[in-house]
């Protein structure tokens, strides 16, 4: 009897079986959620933060990076949060689809 089997013969496998190893994904939505009330949060306490230490205020670092904010009026203040949070969902869009591309290929 021969040991080794031809390309047209099957190849019989002993042994357990090892279970599939599953490839890891970040649903994005959660992701987009997380990320939006992670840096809405983050804004909130930035200006509790400014109003309670004026001194030490950060509002001229978010002129550049929330467009349209002015230090502070109530509108201002939500064009902040919206801003904040789109924030969050635009890494959540670039990061989650490329993590789960790159999971998939080199797992």
């Amino acid at each position: 009897m021969r040991e080794t089997a031809t390309a047209f013969e099957p190849q019989v496998r002993s042994g357990t079986p090892l279970p599939a190893r599953r490839v890891p994904h970040i649903p994005v939505v959660a992701l987009g959620m997380s990320l939006g009330a992670a840096f809405s949060l983050t804004f909130v306490l930035c200006v509790l933060f400014d109003l309670w230490f004026p001194a030490l205020a950060m509002n001229p670092v978010w002129a550049p990076l929330l467009p349209g904010f002015v230090w502070i009026s109530w509108s201002s203040f939500f064009l902040g949060l919206v801003e904040a949070c789109a924030y969050g969902w635009y890494i959540a869009l670039v990061f989650g689809p490329l993590y789960n591309l790159f999971a998939k290929k080199f797992a």
